[in-house]
């Protein structure tokens, strides 16, 4: 159930004002009324509102100085201020000192829910944005990750586990799904937190380019060798080093790194001395490497040494209750980048960003974010501002999206969110479609931490 909205309306005419107040209630909201600023500011000591409508003419304190302090002291709270037709200047001032928007006496009937609504709107978004940032503020323990849903949470426990230890970890999972920052948080975790952070993505390495990237070579060793160049494993020395996309490695590749891998030991391209390094390894692939080794593309021995922890990483279609937090960290990070204006995200635009499968997981929504920053010149982002393919999950609202080896309790978690969020958590309607008891559907919502 969607929680009472407070409204204070200040008038000291008081046929206008129980006018309001009888209006208002009958829209639901919980309404007081008083006459003059100073009996406002003692309702507002007492319990703060999420809207206040008051007039700019009244005894005592004014309309502007009582917005001044108003403002001053609760800075959330949206403000509509009334006025005289003749004082529109004053009421357009009053707008630069932080008012919502004005209404003219004598109110317009149709116009005045309007404005209310679209108020406490502005409210709404901007008390849920504020949530989300405080969320992300407890959520930078684990290097620059984000999110809070079950499936990271489990991801954090792994790299809590493990970054102390010295073991080989697998990292497997979608591409854009945050592997290496899951890297660097075991890595920042360790107590080689000190030394060096290197990578090698495999994939963008030809065979016979491996070699030399990964044990270096002397110089000499081969035509256009002018200088010694030291390797990546040698510059991982103390630190930790990550294999991006080891399953595009050839097998030729798989011999070499195997035997390195466990001796510690190897020697530089056209060298002779035998070096010894203390690294920490790390690998990543969005490859099945089990399939890969059962189709010959992948030695076995090599996938054993590198399994010992493995870690997957959920895509982003699994984790819709990240999507506002990881939404939120992106537009931060492109309106201070590119030097534009904060941008807040509208409910309906939410929705549909965590309908959406996104095929290209975290990179992709990431990049969507920039664009927006970039493209939108509205303070908040519409549905309307979203690419085509975005806009049109809406007609596949009812359908859900379930990634193989997800587990019972995922899969009916996210069909509870999902269900809340089609009815705009209304409890009883989703128990009623989900085909469960109101006691049931509310138990499960503790159990899962879901967030209304």
């Amino acid at each position: 159930m969607t929680q009472a909205v407070h409204i204070l309306v200040v008038d000291d005419e008081v046929n206008i004002r129980d006018a309001l107040v009888t209006m208002l209630e009958k829209k639901g909201y919980q309404v007081r009324g008083v006459g003059t600023a100073e009996q406002a500011l003692e309702q507002l000591e007492a319990a703060p509102v999420e809207l206040v409508i008051t007039d700019l003419r009244m005894p005592g304190i004014g309309g502007m100085e009582f917005l001044h302090r108003l403002k001053a002291k609760w800075p959330d709270t949206e403000v509509v201020v009334m006025t005289a037709y003749g004082s529109i200047d004053t009421a357009v001032e009053a707008m630069r000192y932080g008012a919502y928007d004005y209404l003219t006496k004598p109110l317009d009937r149709e116009r005045f829910p309007v404005v209310v609504e679209k108020a406490l709107e502005r409210h709404a978004l901007a008390h849920e944005n504020k949530q989300l940032r405080d969320r992300l503020e407890t959520r930078t323990r684990f290097d620059q990750m984000v999110g809070e849903s079950e499936p990271l949470q489990h991801v954090y426990n792994l790299v809590d586990m493990v970054a102390n230890s010295a073991v080989t970890v697998l990292l497997t999972g979608e591409s854009g799904t945050g592997k290496e920052l899951v890297a660097r948080a075991i890595h920042h975790k360790s107590t080689r937190a000190h030394g060096p952070f290197v990578t090698l993505n495999c994939g963008a390495l030809p065979e016979n380019l491996f070699e030399s990237e990964l044990f270096g070579y002397e110089k000499g060793a081969f035509t256009g060798a002018m200088t010694t160049k030291v390797g990546r494993f040698e510059l991982a020395d103390g630190g930790t080093l990550l294999l991006d996309e080891v399953g595009e490695l050839s097998l030729k590749s798989q011999v070499d790194f195997l035997r390195v891998l466990e001796t510690k030991e190897f020697r530089r391209l056209g060298g002779t001395k035998l070096i010894t390094i203390d690294a920490r390894i790390i690998a990543a692939t969005n490859r099945n490497l089990e399939e890969a080794v059962k189709q010959g593309d992948f030695r076995e021995d090599l996938y054993y040494r590198l399994n010992v922890v493995p870690i997957r990483l959920p895509p982003l279609r699994e984790r819709g209750d990240d999507i506002p937090l990881l939404a939120e960290r992106f537009l931060s990070e492109f309106t201070v980048q590119h030097r534009r204006e904060p941008k807040d995200v509208s409910r309906d635009a939410m929705r549909l960003l965590r309908l959406y499968a996104w095929p290209g997981n975290i990179r992709q929504l990431r990049n969507l974010m920039e664009r927006l920053v970039i493209t939108v010149r509205d303070s908040v982002v519409q549905p309307e501002h979203l690419p085509e393919e975005i806009q049109a999950s809406k007609e596949d609202a009812r359908t859900m999206l379930v990634g193989l080896g997800s587990s019972l309790k995922d899969i009916e978690r996210e069909a509870i969110r999902r269900t809340l969020a089609e009815v705009t958590n209304h409890r009883e309607k989703a128990a009623k479609l989900l085909g469960i008891s109101l006691r049931a559907l509310q138990y499960k919502i503790k159990e899962y931490g879901i967030r209304e």
